[in-house]
């Protein structure tokens, strides 16, 4: 993967933060993901473009996760999640995750891992921000895994 110059955040988020973020969002981050943050904590990505429901989106960056957060320089991922609220779930009495994002497109929408069908095995959407409701999120499917949609970049 390469990045753009100097869009890596520091710092790089640890293994604990890694595990305390999953517990408090009632999920397991994906391998891949894992490693790509640890790496490339906030970056934004040289091929930055795909396609999606016959619509070419463009990645900003990539949402960081911040030991402390509240700096609005930066997209920290818990600070996203919560801003979206209810727009990003189906249930306001579930307690846990089912969009996660992790990276925010051109113009307002965020890529997610999706967990409603699983919290072990999350697959990859677009969220659109225009069409989602409160307690009436709007996806669009991307593909099957992180790893996959690292692919998809062009």
């Amino acid at each position: 993967m390469e990045i753009k110059e100097d869009s890596i955040i520091s710092p790089l988020p640890q293994e604990a933060l890694l595990l305390d973020r999953e517990r408090k969002w009632r999920v397991k981050l994906p391998t891949a993901y894992r490693k790509f943050i640890k790496k490339y904590n906030g970056s934004s990505p040289i091929k930055d473009s795909f396609l999606c429901n016959k619509h070419k989106y463009t990645v900003d960056s990539f949402l960081c996760i911040l030991q402390v957060t509240g700096n609005n320089e930066y997209y920290d991922i818990g600070i996203v999640k919560t801003q979206l609220d209810e727009r990003i779930v189906t249930d306001e009495e579930l307690v846990g995750t089912e969009l996660l994002p992790i990276a925010v497109l051109f113009a307002g929408d965020f890529i997610c891992l999706d967990y409603r069908d699983s919290t072990e095995e999350p697959t990859v959407c677009v969220w659109n921000h225009e069409e989602s409701g409160d307690l009436d999120p709007v996806t669009y499917f991307l593909c099957d895994s992180f790893t996959t949609f690292l692919t998809l970049l062009k």
